[in-house]
């Protein structure tokens, strides 16, 4: 029997060392969700195979494969005043890492996922040593810290765009950049099954099949810390302010849990709800934020990128954050756009509410939530801007970005050669 080499064989060799290496970094949970398909995809491309990565990454990106050498939780931290806090610890593991990356575990590319504040640091420095950079996630230069540009042109090769209108403003600075989709769109249906995804919460909760016929309110505090100490107390408020409003209504209020260390303070808050409202129906789930939102009829969300997730389940929704008061002043100072969830700023208008710091409470929330529960025709011309919306963010994401990092590292690899 002959056995022919691999299909990279010829350009990368048979050795080990000479395998393509692949440096990527997400820095929270939703970067994590973003990179998987990435590595998912590359693990197709036959020119990649045994394709070696590692960095910084989540559980989604290890299990496909990635070696992630420092805990991907140091990085997920939101706001000037509570990243001050873990100052040290990210600057420590960032001059760690990149004294890796230029050391012994030098990359054919390097991939930052999001986190722009920490990987644009680390993209300048790798870039100036010779090591190519793609950035996957454009930071929000179009909504604030627009002067964050100048160092992207110095630090990023090509940026990967998750929304259309992103390519003209890098055309305009000369950074090369391609438009990708956004790889929760390919992900979710056009069409929800709001029945089937109560069927299946009924099941993980072990409770009847038909428990959860009547009104749901999916409630998404965050996937921080931070976040839960600041908005979930007044969520839990509207909740509970809520059942007296639709007191008579069957009702049921279902928070999936983002990650494990955020069940323990949730689950205090909703025993402390219970004590004065012991009727009151709240579920928590582990994960399930998909089938949370697909089972809902109305979502009470905290800002971020699990807003564009409920758009894309064609779900009215009502925004609200928190952040300590500091952080606040110099975020309004730095910031233009007059909305700040994602599904009003790719409309261009409020689509839905916002209810920020101040605004943010349970009287403001649960008559916001009432409003759309009270306008059935208002929620179908929301659900058809969303479909709209949704058509034009799915692309075949996951695959476009690996194909970007295919072709990149090969292009090393033929510079190596011929050099």
């Amino acid at each position: 029997m002959i056995l022919l080499p691999p299909p990279h064989a010829a350009l990368f060799g048979n050795d080990r060392n000479t395998l393509p290496k692949l440096a990527c970094v997400a820095g929270e949970p939703s970067g994590d969700l973003l990179a998987a398909p990435v590595l998912s995809a590359l693990n197709q491309i036959p020119d990649m195979a045994g394709l070696d990565v590692y960095g910084i990454g989540g559980p989604r990106m290890q299990a496909e494969g990635m070696h992630s050498h420092w805990p991907m939780e140091t990085l997920s931290v939101r706001g000037y005043v509570e990243a001050i806090k873990q100052l040290p610890a990210i600057l420590r593991l960032r001059k760690e890492l990149i004294a890796k990356l230029l050391g012994e575990g030098r990359p054919d590319v390097f991939l930052g996922i999001d986190a722009p504040d920490f990987n644009l640091g680390v993209e300048l420095q790798l870039r100036k040593a010779g090591i190519p950079t793609l950035h996957f996630v454009s930071p929000s230069i179009w909504a604030w810290r627009a002067g964050r540009i100048k160092k992207i042109v110095q630090a990023v090769d090509r940026m990967l765009c998750i929304f259309p209108f992103e390519t003209e403003i890098y055309d305009r600075a000369g950074v090369a950049s391609t438009y990708v989709g956004h790889p929760l769109a390919s992900e979710i249906p056009l069409e929800p099954n709001p029945q089937l995804a109560r069927e299946k919460i009924a099941r993980t909760l072990q409770l009847p099949a038909n428990e959860l016929d009547g009104l749901v309110i999916a409630v998404l505090p965050g996937s921080r810390g931070s976040e839960i100490e600041l908005i979930a107390p007044v969520f839990f408020e509207t909740m509970n302010l809520l059942t007296h409003k639709l007191k008579g209504q069957k009702l049921h209020f279902l928070i999936p849990v983002a990650t494990p260390r955020l069940r323990e303070p949730l689950e205090q808050l909703l025993l402390n709800t219970k004590k004065s409202n012991p009727d009151i129906q709240i579920h928590l789930l582990d994960g399930m934020a998909d089938e949370v939102l697909e089972a809902s009829d109305v979502v009470l969300i905290a800002s971020g990128t699990a807003t564009l997730q409920a758009a894309l389940w064609k779900k009215p929704m009502v925004i609200s954050y928190k952040v300590p008061w500091l952080t606040a002043q110099i975020m309004k100072r730095q910031g233009y756009l007059p909305y700040v969830g994602l599904p009003n700023i790719l409309c261009g208008e409020f689509v839905v509410p916002e209810l920020l710091q101040d605004d943010a409470t349970a009287e403001k929330l649960s008559a916001a939530i009432l409003d759309w529960l009270n306008n059935p025709e208002k929620v179908a011309k929301l659900k058809e801007r969303f479909s709209q919306m949704h058509e034009t963010l799915r692309r075949p994401t996951g695959l476009l970005v690996a194909q970007a990092v295919a072709q990149t590292i090969t292009n090393t690899h033929k510079q190596r050669a011929s050099s």
